[in-house]
């Protein structure tokens, strides 16, 4: 990742007269007379001239806003922009060759807003799903790219902050779903933890700063996820598996894995459900990962193969996900696997039964997660209460369904999570085999007041 100062931009920027701001705002400018809109910012422009690679898109705006303050035919070469420095379009659509290509993408990603996503999910190929998962069990890290020249040098108060900031856009997806504190986070991410992995740092900083960004990166995959923006999601989450192998960061690699696994199996793509989650479970596996974590990845392999039917592989999941999580010793978890616990663990497995049919394990387990389930974890809860309605239904027991389920909804704090919504969604198709029951006309009733009223909250 060393780079040399873009010394033809910083010419034509002086001879302009353009400041950083300024040449971000005529880029933007120029941009947007050609129908496109960009996120250039003067950061942006600051990481052009210490040498970061450059869209070939916004390379050609750059030169056109040089040349026309100029009078002159400016190119992107004439700016510095040679073609090692020039990226592919960032559409995370592969893994990334190199970390400067991979962070390129990722700065590409932060300019996409959700709310202007295709309308068909567009999921990765396969091949490249597949590609992704055996380039990242057999390359070796890339190593930190410490000490070199750069604008300035951090230190570990700046990886603390990234770390604190973290703790906050997780408890905030707790509580009130992905669709909160995503614009704010993806702000975050590329105005401030972006230019630190460009920043001057030690091999200690930089390890513990680009284990940070991916703490980040991945909560930006995953609160699109939970928005329902999986297009999105899904190429956050190819380049954040990316951004791990900088470290060999193989438990948090293998927390994107299961994640992949978990977007796949809501989506109904079962068999890269269960592959993603087996290459999470290899991943951890040998010590890489504490046992904590391989409870985790143990118990998203169990829920795939539910999905898929096949009991007797979730069974031996689930089982092994109790042994990892019964061997958990003090210390030694990051922070941000503090949430899987014996409650969590209960809940995935309420979602297994459920899936295989087993309507009074099911209730059992669902009974459990409701009971221990921290209501800090709104959202978590929300899904415990209407699988447990699911599995009354499933169990016959429709009064008790309905009621469960109406508390789920009547509690609100996870409605603005767009999973949370299909389940409430998956519920009423359930159950409208008793339309014309009171109750369960009591409770669409509910439902649609409850959601008419997100607006107003």
């Amino acid at each position: 990742m060393d780079r040399e100062p873009n010394r033809r931009l910083a010419a034509l920027m002086a001879e302009v007269g353009a400041s950083n701001k300024g040449l971000a705002r005529r880029v933007r400018d120029v941009a947007l007379r050609h129908g496109v809109r960009v996120g250039t910012t003067h950061v942006s422009v600051q990481r052009w001239l210490d040498g970061a690679g450059i869209q070939a898109e916004n390379a050609a705006f750059v030169a056109e806003a040089l040349g026309a303050r100029l009078g002159r035919r400016i190119t992107p070469a004439d700016c510095g922009f040679s073609s090692p420095t020039i990226s592919p379009a960032p559409n995370g659509t592969t893994y990334a060759a190199t970390l400067a290509e991979a962070l390129g993408v990722l700065d590409g990603l932060t300019q996409l807003r959700p709310e202007d996503k295709p309308p068909a999910v567009e999921l990765l190929h396969d091949n490249e799903v597949n590609t992704a998962v055996l380039s990242w069990l057999v390359t070796r890290p890339d190593g930190v790219p410490s000490d070199r020249a750069a604008s300035h040098r951090i230190g570990m108060r700046d990886v603390a902050a990234v770390r604190t900031a973290a703790e906050m856009f997780m408890h905030l997806d707790f509580l009130y779903g992905g669709g909160h504190g995503h614009k704010a986070l993806r702000h975050y991410f590329r105005h401030e933890v972006l230019p630190l992995l460009d920043a001057d740092y030690s091999e200690r900083v930089g390890s513990a700063l680009f284990n940070a960004a991916a703490e980040i990166s991945q909560l930006l995959a995953w609160t699109a996820y939970d928005s329902g923006h999986h297009r999105l999601a899904d190429r956050y989450l190819l380049s954040t598996l990316r951004l791990t192998q900088v470290t060999g960061d193989r438990m948090m690699g293998s927390r994107i894995l299961a994640n992949m696994s978990h977007q796949a199996n809501y989506l109904g793509q079962v068999p890269r459900a269960v592959r993603l989650a087996r290459a999470a479970v290899e991943g951890g596996s040998n010590g890489r990962a504490t046992p904590r974590a391989m409870a985790m990845y143990s118990a998203h392999e169990a829920r795939a193969l539910a999905t898929a039917r096949d009991a007797k592989g979730a069974q031996r999941a689930m089982l092994e996900a109790e042994n990892h999580l019964a061997h958990v010793g003090e210390g030694g978890d990051p922070p941000w696997l503090a949430y899987m616990d014996e409650a969590e663990l209960v809940g995935e497995f309420c979602h297994c039964f459920r899936d295989l049919g087993a309507s009074a394990q099911s209730v059992s387990y669902a009974e459990q997660a409701v009971a221990l389930t921290d209501p800090k974890y709104a959202r978590s809860l929300g899904f415990c209460r209407m699988v447990l309605a699911q599995s009354q239904l499933l169990d016959g027991q429709l009064e008790a369904a309905v009621t469960t389920a109406g508390l789920a909804v009547t509690a609100g704090d996870a409605l603005q999570s767009a999973r949370f919504q299909r389940y409430v969604l998956d519920f009423q198709r359930e159950v409208s085999v008793h339309a014309g029951n009171p109750e369960v006309q009591q409770f669409n009733d509910h439902v649609r007041t409850a959601l008419s009223g997100l607006d107003d909250q």
